[in-house]
């Protein structure tokens, strides 16, 4: 297990920095190309904004606004708050104005960073009810109108400045950051808000830290090492990325990789080959649609290859399932699908060198992770939220079971409420919700975290999530039904994008389908379907008798009340913008319920 030399960030980070210097710590693309910082620049670039900071008079306590995608400033700003002894407030960049007004308000943030001109126009239709924030600072001036406005500056002006007054403004630095203490509130995480405005979960130097130092420890600390090679693409200021992009990156000292975007995932992701995986499971079930269209496209040749290695190294797989010994035939057959088929199929995806991968934030099929084991990649799942640090329990590449996400992480409490409730208890817990004491003494009691999911354990100590406790469907039959276990087998279907399953105080299940635009696309054009609209498509019979065969295939997997006796097919994608989705893509509920209500009457 590695050890943190403190549980104050700014000091893990600059000891971080000083012991490995010259190392890479992050690469970017700039200008069509990848461009390395190491640790030495990482920590110049920081204590000089943490400079300029103090000169623009933000104090000990005070909290920092940040907007913007993934890349090495969002990590400078972050280090130079701490630094500067204030509390980091990341923000959701496909946050509408609205909303990015509400976090600014509500944290009164002092300061705030917002990458480009999408950003700062957010900060302009609110500028007026926002007397706290001084300051509003870019760093991608393309196209910004506001650049001879007085409360906003340019990033590398306010760098240069902070350089050129470092050596007045160290002996402040290093006496904020010996005045902070382990239990000091470090970041504000605001919450995705599936209901209602977001909640600034305060997690503190220690929570971060500690939870670094367990995800360390896995395996006995053979989990992760300084030679890794890691994506950075899910959002910062999500718990999850933030956890794998600076505090446990700052404990293993790996490299990150900034993605250009989330739509130069796929091609990053072959200039990169990263040695480890990690990512939401929307994104885990995009690929697998992408390996099935790819061998749908592939010519006779490939395909029937490509079946037969996934017929042997399927049969494989079951036998070890079973604890058999697979025989010598099965073992040669399994060993040239691995190395004649998979392992090119998975060089072309650009995940050829990962040693493993995992997912989290949400469940995701054991079908797929079968499916992805099946090609010789393992991903196995953890399970946390913001207010655990990201982390209660974990799976490793030696101790894992499909279906499950892992045990508690050494260290850690845990225990199954009488209703079924899963309750933690850890030193990454948080501190509370920040403002609002009602909602903290709902989440904590003596310590334990009600994490609002029912989950079981089984007699091997690995725990099961079976859903959120407020999306539990009680049929009018009094039946309890889980309903993201019935979505998760839908969604295993390559063309089903997105399901949610209804039925509360109804008399059978229903679901609501959104269509995997990519795949039903090519099969309407293999099957020489003619439409003009996605909402033509959706709408075709033959497309609906498509997606009644893959219902009909999951139904006859679940017991009788699990079955889902009738769909209807969205004629559009599930968008964040329409407040339909969460910025970690997933479903809001309660929002699909009320604007689809009519379409969900017509079921029943």
């Amino acid at each position: 297990m590695k050890k943190a030399t403190s549980y104050i960030v700014p000091e893990l980070f600059i000891s971080t920095a000083q012991n490995l210097g010259e190392k890479v710590a992050m690469r970017h693309k700039k200008f069509g190309l990848w461009t390395e910082v190491t640790w030495t620049e990482y920590y110049e670039h920081s204590i000089q904004l943490a400079s300029a900071l103090i000169d623009l008079g933000v104090q000990k306590g005070d909290f920092v606004g940040v907007i913007g995608e993934n890349c090495p400033e969002w990590l400078f700003i972050d280090m130079a708050t701490q630094m500067a002894g204030a509390t980091t407030v990341g923000i959701y960049t496909t946050n509408a104005w609205q909303q990015v007004k509400y976090v600014v308000n509500h944290a009164e943030c002092k300061v705030l960073f917002a990458e480009d001109e999408e950003q700062v126009d957010k900060w302009l239709r609110f500028r007026k009810s926002s007397p706290h924030l001084k300051n509003v600072i870019y760093w991608e001036d393309k196209g910004l109108t506001a650049l001879d406005d007085e409360q906003v500056l340019r990033l590398e002006d306010l760098v240069q400045s902070g350089k050129a007054r470092l050596s007045e403004n160290r002996a402040v630095i290093e006496d904020r950051i010996s005045s902070i203490d382990e239990d000091d509130t470090a970041i504000l995480v605001y919450t995705s808000g599936t209901t209602g405005n977001p909640k600034g979960a305060m997690l503190t130097n220690k929570n971060l830290i500690w939870a670094s130092e367990a995800i360390s420890s896995v395996d006995d600390g053979q989990f992760i090492n300084s030679e890794e090679e890691i994506m950075s693409f899910l959002p910062l200021c999500h718990i999850f990325e933030r956890t794998f992009s600076v505090y446990l990156h700052m404990l293993a000292g790996y490299t990150i990789n900034f993605v250009e975007s989330i739509d130069t995932v796929p091609q990053n992701l072959r200039e990169i080959h990263p040695t480890i995986g990690y990512a939401v499971p929307r994104i885990w079930e995009k690929f697998y649609s992408k390996i099935f269209i790819q061998m749908e496209d592939a010519d006779w040749f490939n395909r029937i290859v490509y079946r037969m290695a996934l017929g042997v190294a399927n049969k494989y797989q079951k036998a070890l399932d079973k604890g058999k010994s697979p025989n010598p035939a099965l073992k040669l057959g399994n060993f040239i699908a691995q190395k004649g088929v998979f392992y090119w199929l998975k060089e072309r995806l650009g995940m050829e060198k990962m040693r493993y991968a995992f997912s989290g934030a949400a469940p995701i099929s054991p079908d797929i992770l079968r499916f992805y084991k099946t090609i010789g990649l393992l991903i196995v799942e953890g399970y946390g939220m913001t207010e655990t640090s990201a982390i209660i329990t974990f799976s490793s590449p030696n101790e894992y079971k499909f279906g499950t996400v892992g045990k508690a992480i050494k260290g850690t409490e845990f225990k199954i409420a009488s209703d079924g409730e899963i309750m933690s208890r850890h030193p990454s817990i948080f501190k509370g919700y920040y403002k609002n004491p009602e909602a903290t003494a709902a989440a904590l009691e003596d310590g334990w975290m009600h994490t609002g999911d029912i989950g079981e354990i089984d007699e091997e100590g690995f725990v099961k999530i079976v859903d959120r406790k407020k999306d539990l469907i009680i049929t009018a039959g009094g039946k309890n039904i889980a309903p993201q276990y019935i979505e998760n087998k839908l969604k295993f279907s390559p063309y089903i994008n997105d399901a949610v399953v209804i039925g509360d105080r109804r008399k059978y299940l229903s679901a609501i389908i959104v269509l995997d635009e990519d795949n039903i696309n090519k099969w309407a054009q293999d099957h020489k379907i003619q439409y003009s609209t996605y909402a033509d498509l959706a709408e075709h019979e033959d497309v609906v008798q498509l997606i009644d065969k893959e219902v009909r295939k999951v139904n006859n997997a679940l017991a009788k009340v699990q079955n889902i006796r009738k769909f209807r097919i969205l004629d559009k994608r599930l968008y964040q913008e329409d407040g339909e989705m969460t910025p970690t893509m997933k479903v809001k509920r309660k929002f699909i319920n009320e604007a689809y209500c009519d379409l969900i009457e017509s079921m029943y």
